[in-house]
């Protein structure tokens, strides 16, 4: 073999090197970019309410019945956490109505409240007040008005803006996720994707704290 045909071969052989040592670094690239799968899209759609900043790098993402009294102890956990981490952590909101009628419309009351720009004070106030709106599981749609009118909504507007069928659509979509994702009781959160399985304040810290740690690197 001549001078020339080894150096060709080192060149290629370089090549061939430099090409797999390439394919090493991107292929964990692409495997972060895989076409998202329906469990993937199902846990944060386009149309979820969020709280906090649009960009922060972490999301909790809690399927919520206004009318359960877990989420109302919760909420000020979710708020906190929130505050710790400044602007890293959003929460994005799902809507369950497993508490049946009631649920419904107090969900139907805060997507109109969102409609309003008024949609964190409304829902803060209802669950301060869930025990009176939502007692016994005899709801009082006439209350849930008054009460969202007292944080800030327009009664009058809302009783025609509840019927938008955009809502009813969302109601539905949040419900069709939470079938897909298992979801049979409230408060279940995801954090980045990932399913908090073993329901807690500490639970939930933990994992927030490593998405916000992981975001950071």
């Amino acid at each position: 073999m001549n001078n020339k045909s080894i150096v060709l071969s080192v060149a290629v052989f370089g090549l061939i090197l430099l090409s797999v040592a390439a394919w090493l670094f991107v292929r964990p690239m692409f495997m972060r970019a895989a076409i998202p799968t329906e469990k993937t899209l199902a846990v944060l759609r386009p149309h979820s309410p969020i709280i906090g900043p649009k960009d922060a790098p972490v999301t909790i993402v809690g399927f919520f019945d206004p009318a359960c009294a877990a989420c109302r102890k919760i909420y000020p956990v979710v708020r906190d956490i929130m505050a710790e981490h400044g602007d890293t952590v959003r929460l994005a909101i799902r809507y369950v109505a497993f508490e049946g009628k009631g649920s419904v419309e107090a969900i139907r009351v805060l997507e109109v409240a969102r409609k309003q720009g008024v949609y964190q004070p409304v829902l803060e106030t209802l669950l301060r007040d869930q025990n009176r709106w939502a007692k016994d599981r005899a709801p009082n749609p006439e209350l849930i008005i008054h009460l969202a009118t007292e944080a800030g909504l327009d009664p009058e507007a809302a009783r025609t803006q509840k019927l938008d069928p955009i809502i009813a659509a969302t109601i539905n979509q949040d419900r069709a996720d939470a079938e897909v994702l298992g979801v049979t009781q409230t408060l279940t959160f995801f954090v980045n994707g990932r399913h908090l399985s073993s329901f807690g304040e500490a639970e939930l810290r933990a994992l927030v704290n490593e998405e916000v740690a992981s975001s950071r690197m």
